[in-house]
């Protein structure tokens, strides 16, 4: 039986999260924790309206990037929440080490870093490129550009003749598309670098332009792929927790651990992954049965709920997306019974058409507010319980909230979209220590404050 969840109006901005640990054969650590903070490095806008439209715009083109972009056991890293919706961490590269901040996003699947003084970056949310922090390659003696020959180099040769073994050229640029985002640049081997532990020949991009970036960070790629930060370092299982958006570009910081040991975390309920479908590789897919809003079952059709082997369908979770995408047939299911339980409330229709999404509600005379619990039921028998907090925005200062949630433009003619149908946010994921276990091809989770 699922509860409402009391809220009481505070402000809520969104964040995406990142996570990162390594080691050598050496003296390997079973674990590392790193910082974790929010990614927002200023508030796009101090005013409630433009700023949930800056988030909403910001979620629909995740949301395209998503489904159409094709010793001790433990480290730990500060994880810190951002504005925007990101979550970031320090990570150490080059000899001597050169520190910077980069974003956490289990939907991608490299590691890279702005590396020119000449860097550009075009229409993006941050106002000199010529300001971004930076890895120099030129200021460290352990860099290398990586060959094309080298079996790291998955684009291929196409400047060597046939199978020549001596050919000396650098494998080809990369091109990586993020929604209506993008970077370019060429891979190196760099060492990464941690308190007492060094990882060599780490597979790392080098970016030397990019458009439509939401940050001036860095970003690592934590997907399923072999080039992703956790695969590089052969971590068992990572793991966050995700401070309360009051902590949005604050010092305040949850961890981000990378665990290279066998046991299991107490207290947790799980969730398999899915096989991935062919186009979408790198994703974490969910074995989802249904969900609830409250304590009614809404009975989500099954082809929204498993990918198909035509790529359609399915539930991802992914920490570089704030709120979070329902496909609009599931949107419709979803919202339909939110506004049957919220009836009492009076829905601001303006504010609707003033932002793009939907439903919104004026609280206007409401000292407090009820708002059902959003509720995953997994394959195998676990409930993901996300409080009404961590799925819908609220502006107290105005009385005003919002289910921050994307879908697709009501003119779409498909009814049933390419790619995932359901993409599980950070935003959902507040105050749940989350873990992704690779060995066992499962997600780990319990409720807990941060």
């Amino acid at each position: 039986m699922a509860s409402s969840t009391s809220l009481l109006f505070s402000v809520f901005t969104f964040f995406s999260f990142l996570f990162l640990a390594s080691s050598s054969k050496d003296n390997t650590p079973a674990t590392i924790t790193i910082p974790l903070t929010s990614t927002f490095t200023n508030k796009p806008s101090t005013e409630p309206l433009l700023f949930l439209q800056h988030l909403a715009i910001s979620s629909l083109s995740r949301a395209h990037q998503l489904k159409h972009g094709k010793a001790s056991p433990l480290t730990q890293i500060s994880l810190f929440p951002h504005s925007y919706g990101g979550h970031s961490i320090p990570l150490s590269f080059g000899t001597p080490p050169q520190k910077l901040s980069f974003l956490v996003d289990t939907g991608s699947q490299v590691v890279w870093a702005p590396c020119t003084t000449h860097y550009t970056c075009t229409n993006c949310s941050f106002s000199d490129p010529k300001k971004v922090p930076i890895f120099n390659p030129k200021l460290s003696s352990s860099y290398k550009i990586l060959g094309c020959r080298n079996p790291k180099c998955s684009l291929g040769c196409p400047r060597c003749n046939g199978n020549s073994k001596n050919c000396s050229h650098a494998c080809p640029q990369y091109g990586l598309q993020y929604g209506t985002g993008s970077a370019s640049g060429f891979f190196l081997l760099e060492n990464l670098n941690f308190p007492g532990k060094t990882i060599h020949k780490f597979l790392v991009g080098c970016t030397t332009s990019a458009a439509h970036e939401p940050t001036s960070d860095a970003l690592a790629g934590f997907g399923r792929t072999m080039y992703s930060l956790p695969m590089q370092m052969g971590v068992k299982k990572f793991a966050y927790c995700l401070n309360s958006h009051d902590y949005d570009d604050t010092r305040n910081s949850s961890k981000l651990i990378l665990d290279f040991s066998d046991g299991e975390t107490r207290g947790l309920s799980y969730a398999p992954f899915l096989k991935n479908p062919p186009d979408y590789p790198f994703y974490y897919y969910l074995g989802v049965k249904d969900m609830k809003i409250g304590n009614k079952l809404l009975r989500i059709p099954g082809k929204y709920l498993t990918p198909g082997s035509d790529s359609r369908g399915g539930v991802m979770i992914d920490s570089g997306f704030a709120y979070g995408y329902m496909t609009l047939p599931v949107f419709k299911i979803v919202t339909n019974e939110l506004k049957k339980q919220m009836f009492k409330y009076r829905r601001s229709l303006e504010l609707e058409t003033q932002t793009g999404v939907t439903p919104c509600y004026n609280f206007t005379g409401h000292k407090s507010i009820k708002i059902p619990d959003l509720i995953y039921q997994f394959r195998g028998g676990a409930n993901m319980v996300v409080p009404g907090m961590n799925y819908f925005l609220l502006f107290p200062e105005a009385s005003l909230g919002c289910f921050p949630v994307t879908t697709d433009s009501p003119t779409n003619n498909l009814e049933f979209t390419p790619g995932p149908s359901i993409i599980l946010g950070n935003y959902q994921q507040v105050d749940h220590y989350v873990e992704f276990d690779l060995k066992n091809e499962r997600l780990g989770f319990r409720q807990q404050t941060c």
